[in-house]
């Protein structure tokens, strides 16, 4: 009887563990909102898609909800402003037609931004 009962919660166990946060899709007029969650719940990345492209604003989090990148699409292709949260430092990233063009610094000990063009 013990080890019905033993096998019975690990089987139990394995179930919920085994459960994935699976992404959510939404119509919104001729775009889909993409959701996607990390493994405690919380939202990881949230975009759009046209006719199956990523388009307009993806938006990427930590676990705590804080923004760590913006990003932008046109018709699956990188474009406009990039902004990346890292530890101390935010950096700007220009694509244009899917090619970074400028990436900007800033951190949050100086009061100057750095330009990196490749």
């Amino acid at each position: 009887m013990k080890n019905i009962l033993t096998i019975c919660l690990f089987c139990i166990a394995a179930i919920s563990y085994a459960q994935e946060n699976k992404p959510t899709y939404t119509a919104q007029g001729d775009l889909v909102k993409a959701t996607y969650y990390s493994e405690d719940g919380s939202i990881s990345t949230q975009g759009y898609f046209k006719d199956k492209k990523l388009t307009g604003e993806w938006v990427r989090f930590d676990n705590q909800g804080n923004k760590t990148q913006i990003a932008y699409y046109d018709n699956g292709k990188k474009v406009g402003k990039w902004f990346v949260w890292a530890n101390e430092s935010l950096k700007e990233i220009n694509y244009s037609n899917n090619a970074v063009v400028s990436v900007n610094t800033w951190k949050s000990d100086s009061k100057f931004a750095v330009n990196n063009t490749p």
